[in-house]
């Protein structure tokens, strides 16, 4: 039986939501496990403040209650909502900070995180300290880049280069990308850099695929 892995986009954009889904896609596996991606279209633009981050807690429980799902993946890297979401299904519902964070200590002893904005690292410090590896983490930088920016095939990408090289040179062995607006630039950062660089969305979908089997 087909596995259906639902991703759930908790902003309304419709440009990070197809980049979400061309991120998974390479995960799928036809007639044992797919990937539908979705966007909360009652949600904000992007998830910039903490207001954003609880404010899609409820939105993602009614989304999840309304789609059955083999597993569930709240496509976010501050990973809103997930606790929230675990108390109204019985499946597994995946973070994927949470699982950038566990890929990326698969491959070094430390990382470093380009963040979304400012704001982003301390809901993202959270995570790791609820991971136990705050002292994993070599350090953050804030892109401070609007979502449309982060999207578009060139923009970001000077301002991402900068940020890696600066992570680098800190002492990080490995960096994650810290927003799904990120995807589709993992494969020039890491040429760039020469050190590996996470993808979120291709984390979590690795292991989503774990779970829902």
């Amino acid at each position: 039986m087909e596995r259906r892995i639902l991703v759930i986009n908790p902003n309304r954009n419709a440009a990070c939501t197809a980049g979400i889904a061309a991120a998974v896609a390479p995960y799928a596996r036809p007639g044992h496990a797919r990937f539908d991606t979705v966007q909360l279209d009652d949600g904000p633009d992007a998830i910039t403040s903490w207001r954003d981050w609880y404010g899609v807690a409820l939105p993602l429980c009614a989304a999840v209650q309304a789609e059955v799902a083999d597993a569930y993946v709240i496509a976010c890297v501050s990973d809103p909502g997930v606790e929230a979401v675990r108390e109204v299904t019985s499946r597994p519902v995946l973070g994927p900070f949470r699982a950038a964070v566990l890929t990326a200590l698969a491959r070094a002893d430390r990382f470093g995180v380009i963040a979304f904005v400012d704001a982003s690292k301390e809901r993202q410090r959270r995570v790791l300290l609820s991971l136990g590896v705050e002292a994993s983490l070599v350090g953050s930088e804030a892109l401070n880049l609007p979502m449309a920016a982060l999207t578009d095939p060139e923009a970001p990408r000077a301002a991402l280069l900068a940020s890696g090289r600066r992570l680098r040179e800190a002492g990080s062995p490995a960096v994650v990308l810290g927003c799904t607006g990120m995807a589709s630039h993992r494969a020039f950062l890491e040429a760039e850099l020469g050190i590996p660089v996470i993808e979120p969305c291709a984390a979590v979908a690795a292991q989503a695929l774990l779970a829902a089997a």
